[in-house]
């Protein structure tokens, strides 16, 4: 599916979608308020817990999009009961030990954080299961999470190419003991696992982080009542304690998808936009930091109210059109940004003066290989980028000229990589060609109708 997008400082803009088509006429200057779908990220975790508390548990804002929704079915197929009328899912928990064994093999399309956190769950089961991923998660890697679960018990196999493992996987669970562990990779994704097989453990499991990463299963765990500790640099688990629901959980929006706009905003002259009710959670707001750095003009108003209540902060954001400064972007601030660096690289393009991502490597095994799509698309558009390599470390280096001239774009089948170049594009000066847009369903399918209610 193509899509001709026009600059948008010429007079008109238009995009193509299998199920959506329209017109915007005149200049295009972004302006207006949104609310987001759920943040992807706290809707795993408030699924997954939900289906292992005692009680019903109410998610409201939950986002309807192939990865929210393979952990969705995902649990179905383990016995877990759970309806859905919109953005409202409800979850009768069956407790720790209440899941069942699937007919037949699960699927988890191309959900990462499905296939990972799902594997932490099974660990704790006497059961067997067979996980099957989509074409780009079948590529990803898979031991960083297998290795640590076989210490605590689980019996695990995987398809194995050139000493990594990878889907489909095979896990049969049962008793586990609790673990020290310490992360050779900076991922919440393998914290979260390890933390969800601990429930199931016997003694403690405590996990040490060289560099934070996002908090939301912590966060979340305390709302279901678990026994865990946090520290500066590591996670107590003490499994000794049912899950009980909290009885409503809200999701704030999803700052991932939120940072298209505020990017948007901040690149285009005359733009204004406000984000309502998105996460702003301290893990994942890197990129309203850097940005900030960037001199992007970024008013956040934190709702207390609603942390308390949710255990989760948020608030609201408005952005008005900026001139960004280059920057540096150091190792230890990539966790908490790293699935908006390729917008960040599009802004990097826009700002004045260089910008250096240090420490970028783990873009290379995301949905696609990132460095490289948005390294040969922001190329095609006239951007002076290189990629420096350190042994194991990369480094992305952007010379801001403060334009970006449209072309043929791909979007490598990755959703943020055409997220990424549809801003690119619609902030370039002459019309974009982008061969994929359909991709954008895995995490915001709602992605050209909330542009198009700015326009």
């Amino acid at each position: 599916m193509s899509g001709i997008i026009k600059s948008a400082k010429r007079l008109e803009t238009k995009f193509s979608h299998p199920s959506i088509s329209f017109l915007i006429k005149h200049k295009f200057i972004p302006s207006g308020r949104i609310i987001l779908a759920g943040d992807k990220s706290i809707a795993h975790r408030a699924l997954i817990l939900s289906a292992l508390s005692r009680g019903k548990t109410i998610l409201k804002n939950f986002p309807l999009h192939d990865d929210s929704l393979a952990t969705l079915n995902a649990l179905s197929a383990l016995g877990v009961k759970i309806r859905r009328k919109g953005g409202l899912v409800l979850v009768k928990g069956c407790g720790k030990g209440g899941l069942k064994a699937s007919g037949k093999p699960i699927f988890v399309n191309n959900s990462g954080t499905t296939l990972r956190l799902l594997l932490g769950v099974l660990a704790g089961m006497d059961f067997k299961t067979k996980i099957v991923a989509g074409e780009y998660l079948s590529r990803r890697p898979m031991s960083r999470v297998n290795v640590p679960l076989r210490l605590m018990g689980a019996r695990i196999t995987a398809r194995i190419k050139n000493n990594e493992e990878y889907a489909p996987v095979v896990i049969s669970g049962g008793k586990l003991k609790g673990i020290v562990y310490h992360a050779k990779i900076a991922s919440a994704q393998v914290k979260s696992a390890i933390l969800l097989a601990g429930l199931f453990a016997k003694g403690k499991t405590r996990v040490f982080e060289r560099l934070s990463t996002r908090d939301h299963t912590e966060r979340m765990l305390k709302m279901f009542g678990a026994n865990i500790i946090v520290n500066s640099n590591s996670v107590t688990l003490n499994p000794n304690q049912d899950l009980v629901s909290p009885g409503e959980i809200y999701i704030p929006g999803d700052i991932s998808s939120a940072a298209f706009f505020i990017v948007l905003a901040a690149l285009i002259p005359k733009a204004r936009i406000i984000i309502e009710q998105v996460s702003l959670n301290p893990g994942r707001s890197g990129i309203i930091n850097v940005l900030k750095r960037m001199q992007a003009k970024i008013k956040v108003v934190v709702s207390k109210a609603d942390q308390l209540v949710n255990f989760e902060p948020q608030g609201n954001l408005t952005i008005s059109s900026s001139k960004l400064k280059g920057t540096v972007v150091y190792p230890k601030e990539i966790p908490s940004l790293v699935d908006e660096l390729p917008i960040l690289m599009v802004a990097a393009c826009f700002a004045g003066g260089r910008t250096i991502i240090k420490g970028v490597s783990e873009l290379r095994v995301k949905e696609t290989d990132r460095i490289n799509s948005m390294v040969v698309n922001l190329r095609k558009m006239g951007a002076e980028i290189r990629v420096t390599k350190v042994g194991p470390v990369e480094n992305i280096i952007i010379q801001g000229r403060g334009r970006l001239c449209g072309s043929e774009l791909k979007s490598f089948g990755d959703h943020r990589t055409a997220m990424s170049m549809v801003v690119a594009a619609l902030a370039a000066e002459g019309e974009s060609r982008l061969d994929d847009i359909s991709c954008v369903s895995k995490s915001f399918p709602g992605f050209l109708k909330t542009l198009e209610s700015l326009a």
